[in-house]
């Protein structure tokens, strides 16, 4: 069976198998990723999820990075993912034969395995193996359900469940049959929704937690002796049956162990990888253009039918949760980088979205759906006519973070690193570098423990 590869590849898998570039892409993740952390640790909601984790106690396995409440490890590593996703700033979006697959899947499984190495005092070595092997199991789980799954799962709650049950089945070194037995157990607690981004929510980022308290919840529950169905794959009501009942089984093996896939999009800016190409293109017309925005008249952004028709290209409007209307919103990215000349984590706070200057210029963007659908993560073009006849125009056809056509450096993705710390406040500088350092020579580091404390 398909699950018993994946299983046994695990249990066999070490660090001296991994190649140095996969160990380096690893370490690029997790730099990304703790650096979204940091940045999201007082985004809105997050204290909600924290009080409660404190109220419920428990077993003090694990440090919720940046406040240092110590609970439980499976509550931790929710806590620490929903953290990561909070700005939707984290890398995404594995490429698989040249290929995307959009998915969110780091943002769940860095928090799971940096809160798995400090409960279970491993080190550098372990952590990227174990994170390696989750980030792969995930990616073609995701690929092999792109052929059509059923409208409306959000894959945050779906396939990185099953990274996060590898990473912490490796970290508790469990045997091949309790490996086994947690991915049987994890696909009990699968779910997510995409109505969540739909109505702006706090819940948008809740999967991501959840997929991580699920994975270490199964490998607990396997460890203990508990049984989960045989074949949590391809058996008759298993995951793809539930989930993906169209898909391609030939990536789940192919080149297993040798040939390994994860995130590789960095992002930019912090709002939804999907309006980054209005965002491009929108830099770069303030860069080339002095643009008054008094003087606008009309803007109209060239995107997707698929734009259109989803609530990003809805008219902006201010809910419950200002930060989730506007980080998946055209109108409103487009708008601020027309007003601010740029884009920065503290233009997702709730001062700066209901800015009336904003929200007015936000009224005068028209979206017009000219660009094909399958191009929605490469191509926009703008144009902005001026009150006295004047027009300016842009176009990109390739997006800052694109890994293949603009990949973002190491300098700009520790530079993004730099920019969480500043905005979030709750770190020293001399603390931050001193985990940036850690974090670029990780295999070095013989306990995480000596990381999550800067922290």
């Amino acid at each position: 069976m398909i699950i018993e590869e994946w299983v046994r590849n695990i249990v066999k898998s070490s660090f001296e198998t991994l190649d140095a570039e996969v160990v380096e892409d690893a370490k690029r993740r997790i730099v990304d990723i703790v650096g979204c952390t940091i940045g999201g640790a007082n985004a809105p909601g997050c204290s909600m999820i924290r009080d409660l984790v404190k109220e419920w106690g428990g077993k003090k396995e694990a440090t919720i990075l940046v406040h240092g409440v110590k609970a439980p490890a499976h509550n931790v590593a929710m806590v620490n993912s929903i953290m990561a996703r909070s700005f939707d700033y984290g890398v995404l979006i594995p490429y698989i034969d040249g290929k995307p697959v959009i998915g969110h899947i780091s943002e769940t499984t860095v928090p799971t395995a940096i809160t798995m190495a400090e409960w279970k005092n491993q080190g550098g070595k372990e952590l990227i193996t174990a994170l390696v092997l989750g980030d792969d199991i995930a990616s073609r789980l995701l690929k092999a359900s792109d052929k059509g799954p059923p409208k409306g799962w959000d894959c945050t709650g779906t396939v990185a469940a099953f990274g996060a049950a590898a990473i912490a089945g490796k970290l508790m070194t469990l045997s091949m049959h309790q490996i086994l037995n947690a991915f049987g157990i994890v696909v009990n607690q699968l779910a997510g929704t995409m109505q969540n981004v739909e109505d702006g929510v706090h819940s948008f980022k809740l999967p991501q937690g959840l997929s991580a308290r699920a994975g270490i919840f199964s490998a607990e529950l396997a460890s203990k002796g508990f049984t989960g169905m045989k074949d949590p794959l391809l058996s008759r009501e298993g995951y793809f049956a539930l989930y993906s009942p169209t898909y391609d089984s030939e990536i789940l093996t192919k080149e297993l162990g040798r040939k390994f896939y994860a995130d590789s999009t960095f992002k930019p800016y912090p709002s939804c990888r999907a309006v980054h190409p209005a965002i491009d293109c929108t830099l770069n017309l303030v860069r080339d253009y002095d643009i008054k925005t008094e003087n606008i008249e009309e803007v109209i952004l060239h995107t997707t039918p698929a734009h259109c028709d989803s609530v990003m290209g809805q008219p902006f409007k201010i809910g419950d949760f200002p930060q989730g209307n506007a980080s998946f919103n055209l109108r409103y990215n487009v708008a601020n980088v027309l007003l601010r000349k740029s884009v920065k984590l503290e233009h997702f706070t709730e001062q700066f979205i209901r800015d009336p200057k904003v929200i007015d210029l936000t009224k005068k963007v028209n979206l017009m759906a000219t660009i094909p659908s399958n191009k929605m993560l490469d191509i926009a073009e703008i144009k902005v006519r001026m009150k006295d006849g004047r027009e300016f125009h842009a176009h990109v056809d390739a997006v800052k973070g694109d890994p293949i056509k603009k990949p973002l450096t190491q300098k700009e993705i520790e530079e993004k690193f730099r920019a969480n710390v500043a905005f979030s406040k709750t770190v020293s500088k001399g603390n931050a570098e001193a985990v940036l350092d850690m974090l670029n020579h990780l295999e070095e580091i013989d306990n995480i423990t000596k990381v999550v404390q800067l922290l």
